[in-house]
């Protein structure tokens, strides 16, 4: 039970900053003894108050971005019950091979968006085209393919929103995670309401990781909301990194 409380901080604190918290709690939960579809049901209830923890504590940076986030928000919520339902139809490791893949590509993107930024920019000055305010249809499509991926398993999914809205929106990092915070409490939120009905869950397991994750989120979002761009893209790299290696390795 404690390990399982500490998973839950780190993974609340990890979310709201970066992402990738299910892989410090879904291993503890497999080692508890839970069954993978189980725990993974378990995980996406707990960890919701984490990521509505860090969204309340990202409000700051997410003035103004209203019509962007019901946009991307509808997106989210069809995502994550897309997700949700192909993990109670599609074999455990039906995603084991495109994960890796995935995260690997989302962390590239990542860690050159000032270069694929400046670039960007460069063609649009020749052609003379203005950026489009939400990123077009290809974000929409984007974001709304990924929340399918959270709904089904979350791990490394705001990494990859993080990647996706940094190489087409012309926004500062920081208020990027506001949005994926709230994305990814959308995902988890709609994905746990329809496992209520239609999966076996563990509830000493999500009370646990609802309190630990609920302290986590509202502490990470306090301490990441001061890192300078670049100090977060390193962290987003570093952490994706060792989720990418873990991915592998399983």
């Amino acid at each position: 039970m404690a390990a399982v409380f500490a998973a839950g901080v780190g993974a609340g604190a990890i979310n709201s900053v970066v992402g990738s918290g299910t892989l410090i709690t879904f291993p503890v939960l497999l080692a508890t003894g839970l069954a993978p579809v189980t725990a993974t049901v378990s995980n996406a209830l707990g960890l919701i108050p984490g990521s509505i923890s860090g969204a309340i504590g990202y409000r700051e940076e997410l003035r103004g971005q209203r019509r962007r986030v019901l946009k991307f928000g509808c997106g989210a919520l069809l995502g994550g019950l897309s997700g949700a339902t192909l993990l109670l139809m599609l074999p455990a490791d039906a995603f084991e091979t495109i994960v890796p893949v995935l995260v690997g590509l989302a962390l590239l993107l990542v860690a050159f968006q000032p270069q694929i930024g400046r670039l960007v920019q460069r063609r649009r000055a020749r052609t003379g085209a203005s950026p489009r305010r939400d990123g077009g249809p290809l974000l929409l499509v984007g974001l709304t393919l990924a929340s399918v991926y959270g709904g089904y398993f979350t791990a490394a999914q705001g990494i990859i929103y993080l990647s996706l809205m940094g190489m087409l929106l012309d926004e500062p990092l920081q208020r990027l995670n506001g949005v994926k915070n709230v994305l990814s409490a959308l995902v988890n939120t709609v994905a746990a309401v329809f496992f209520l009905f239609a999966a076996d869950f563990e509830w000493t397991a999500v009370g646990l990781l609802a309190v630990g994750s609920g302290l986590g989120g509202w502490a990470g979002a306090r301490v990441g909301r001061r890192f300078s761009p670049t100090v977060l893209r390193i962290l987003v790299v570093t952490v994706g990194t060792v989720a990418l290696v873990q991915l592998l390795l399983r």
